[in-house]
C-alpha cells in the first residue's frame, strides 16, 4: 500500500522499496494552463554544474540514461524513469519541478501529486493543490537526494518566476534560442516496460509481478498499470499527520448574539482601521460585517487548529488529532490557532525578525542568528523601555512562533504605519522600518511615554493577553496606558490625568491616574486588551 506523504516528509528509498529502478509520475493540471515538468540533476552545492543533467522536453535523458523522460502515461501528466544505481557520483540531488508555460499562477492548479512506482506498484505519493500556493509560476515538487543513502523528500515549494528563473536559481544558463526538438517517431509513446505475455522477462527486464505472493527479489522498473489514477487527497501545506483535514463548520465561541452589531476582528486590518468613506473594495466600515480574520476563516467559525463544538466523534488516533491539524492558506503568515503562528520564509524571500526564544518548531533549511540593535539602539531601548531582544530567521522553510500562550494577530502593512508597544511585538518582516516614538506629556514620571512605530510593506505580529477589542478614534476616546496595545500612527495621542499623582498617597483615590486620549480623522483606531500590564 502506498504511503501518503505530506510537504516536508522524508524517507530513505530503502524504507519505501528495495528496488532502485523507479518510475516517477507527476500529475498537475489547471484550466487553460500548460505545464513544463522537468528534472534537475544537482551537485553537492545544489547547482546544475552539468547542463546534460537538466532533463526536459528538449533533452529527454541524461548521458548514461540514469534519468529518462517518458512522457504522459497511466494518468500522469509526465513521467520519468530513475535508475539510482546508475547515477554518477557527482550528482547528489534530483529535483522534480513543474512550471507554467505562459501566464498563470500556481494557485489555479487543481489537486495533483508526485508518486514513486517500483515494479509496477505505487510505493509513495505526495498530493498537493492550488490552495498551498499563491502567485508563484513554478513549484519544486519532490527531491531524490543523497545523504549516505538515497532518500526522497516531499518539497511542495512554490517559486516566483517560470522555467528560466528556476534554471537560473540552480546556476544554469538560459540560451537565447533553443534548438528545435527532434520529432519523435510515429507512435512513439513512452514504453510501459511491461514483460511480454507468456513468461517472465529475461534479465535485466523491467517487468514485475502483478502482486507480491512470496518474498521477492528487489523489484525492477515497471510503469504502473494502465488504469485511471486514484483521485489525490486534498492536502494542505506541510501537515504533520497523515489524514486530510475536513472538519465541519461550527459556531464560534466568540460569535456575538443575533441582532448585535458585529465588532471588527483584530488582525484583519492592513495597517489601519476600516473607516467611513473608503473606496470600493476597502474593508467594511466600523459596525458592519467585516472580512474573516485569521487568514480567511469565515466569520463565526472557530480559528484553525482549535477543537470544534459539535464535531462528529470518531475512533482512533487520527480522529482524536483531527481538530488540531496544521492549517495552511498559501500565505506567508498563517495562524495555526489563536496562540501559534507559522511563517513561510521562502514566500517573499525576506527574513523575519522574531523575539528571542519564540520559535517552537521549524521545518526545512532555516538559519537562526542573533539580531544586534547596535550600541545606539541598546542605549535608546534601555532609556525608553522599548528594547527588543530579536533573532533573525532566514532560509527556506516554515517557522512556528508562540510565546506564553499569548493571542497572536498578524497586521499587514501596505506602505502605512502602526504604533505598537515593544512588549506586544512577537515578530515582523525585516523589510519593515521601525523606530522608537515619543509621546509628549506632563504629569507622569519622566514626562513622556514611548512606543514603537512600524512602517512600510510587510507584516507585524502583535501579541495580546486575551481577545482584544478594536475601537474607532473619536474625540471622547480614552484608554488606560497599561491596557492599550496598538493604534494607527495617524492618531493624535494626548496624555490625560484626572487625578493628580500626589493624591495617590491618600486613601480613596480611583487608581486610574493616567489615561491616553486619542484624536484623529475617521478611519483611525486603537486596540485594547482585556488585561493591564
Amino acid at each position: 500500500m502506498a504511503r501518503e506523504f505530506q510537504r516536508g516528509h522524508k524517507a530513505k528509498i530503502s524504507d519505501l522499496t528495495p528496488g532502485t529502478d523507479l518510475y516517477v509520475g507527476v500529475q498537475i493540471a489547471a484550466p487553460g494552463l500548460t505545464f513544463d515538468i522537468s528534472c534537475f540533476g544537482l551537485d553537492a552545492n545544489e547547482q546544475l554544474s552539468d547542463d546534460r543533467y537538466f532533463i526536459f522536453f528538449n533533452q529527454p535523458k541524461s548521458p548514461e540514461e540514469s534519468v529518462q523522460l517518458l512522457g504522459a502515461q497511466s494518468g500522469d501528466t509526465e513521467s520519468f524513469r530513475v535508475t539510482l544505481d546508475r547515477i554518477p557520483a557527482n550528482i547528489h540531488r534530483l529535483s522534480f519541478t513543474a512550471t507554467i508555460d505562459g501566464p498563470g499562477q500556481m494557485s489555479q492548479v487543481g489537486p495533483g501529486y508526485i508518486r514513486i512506482v517500483a515494479g509496477g506498484e505505487e510505493v509513495v505519493r505526495y498530493a498537493f493543490n492550488g490552495s498551498e500556493f499563491s502567485t508563484e509560476r513554478a513549484v519544486m515538487l519532490g527531491d531524490f537526494y543523497l545523504k549516505d543513502v538515497w532518500r526522497f523528500a516531499a518539497v511542495g515549494q512554490g517559486f516566483d518566476g517560470g522555467l528560466d528563473a528556476l534554471l537560473k536559481n540552480f546556476g544554469g544558463e538560459v540560451a537565447e534560442e533553443e534548438p528545435a526538438a527532434a520529432q519523435p517517431p510515429a507512435g512513439g509513446a513512452a514504453p510501459g516496460f511491461a514483460p511480454p505475455p507468456g513468461g517472465p522477462a529475461p534479465a535485466p527486464a523491467f517487468g514485475a509481478p502483478a502482486a507480491p505472493q512470496a518474498p521477492q527479489p528487489p523489484p525492477s522498473f515497471g510503469a504502473p498499470p494502465q488504469a485511471p489514477a486514484p483521485a489525490p487527497h486534498p492536502m494542505h501545506g506541510a501537515p504533520t499527520v497523515t489524514a486530510p483535514m475536513t472538519p465541519p463548520s461550527a459556531p464560534s465561541p466568540y460569535a456575538q448574539p443575533p441582532g448585535a452589531p458585529q465588532q471588527p476582528q483584530f488582525g484583519q486590518i492592513p495597517g489601519q482601521f476600516p473607516g467611513q468613506g473608503q473606496p470600493p473594495g476597502a474593508p467594511a466600515p466600523y459596525g458592519q460585517p467585516t472580512p474573516p480574520p485569521y487568514g480567511g476563516q469565515p466569520q463565526g467559525a472557530p480559528p484553525p487548529g482549535m477543537p470544534q463544538a459539535g464535531q462528529q466523534a470518531g475512533a482512533g488516533l487520527q480522529a482524536a488529532l483531527q481538530p488540531y491539524r496544521e492549517a495552511a492558506t498559501g500565505q506567508r503568515w498563517t495562524p495555526q490557532n489563536q496562540q501559534l503562528m507559522r511563517v513561510d520564509l521562502a514566500m517573499g524571500g525576506t527574513p523575519v525578525l522574531a523575539r528571542q526564544g519564540s520559535m517552537v518548531m521549524y521545518q526545512g533549511k532555516v538559519e537562526f542568528g542573533y539580531k544586534s540593535a547596535g550600541f545606539a539602539g541598546r542605549i535608546v531601548g534601555n532609556a525608553t523601555g522599548q528594547e527588543m531582544q530579536l533573532m533573525r530567521c532566514s532560509g527556506r522553510g516554515q517557522v512556528f512562533l508562540a510565546e506564553e500562550g499569548s493571542h497572536l494577530h498578524p497586521i499587514e502593512l501596505q506602505g502605512d504605519a502602526v504604533c505598537v508597544s515593544a512588549e506586544n511585538v512577537l515578530a515582523f518582516d525585516e523589510s519593515l522600518q521601525y523606530e522608537v516614538r515619543r509621546i509628549e506629556g506632563h504629569g507622569i514620571p519622566g514626562g513622556a511615554l514611548f512606543t514603537m512605530q512600524f512602517q512600510g510593506t510587510g507584516t507585524v505580529v502583535v501579541k495580546t493577553h486575551g481577545v482584544p477589542v478594536v475601537l474607532p478614534v473619536t474625540p471622547t476616546t480614552f484608554a488606560d496606558c497599561n491596557a492599550v496595545v496598538a493604534w494607527s500612527a495617524a492618531s493624535q495621542v494626548i496624555l490625560s490625568s484626572q487625578v493628580r499623582l500626589r493624591r495617590n498617597a491618600y486613601p480613596g483615590h480611583s487608581g486610574e491616574t493616567v489615561n491616553l486620549q486619542f484624536r484623529g480623522a475617521p478611519g483611525n483606531f486603537i486596540v485594547v486588551q482585556p488585561y493591564e500590564v
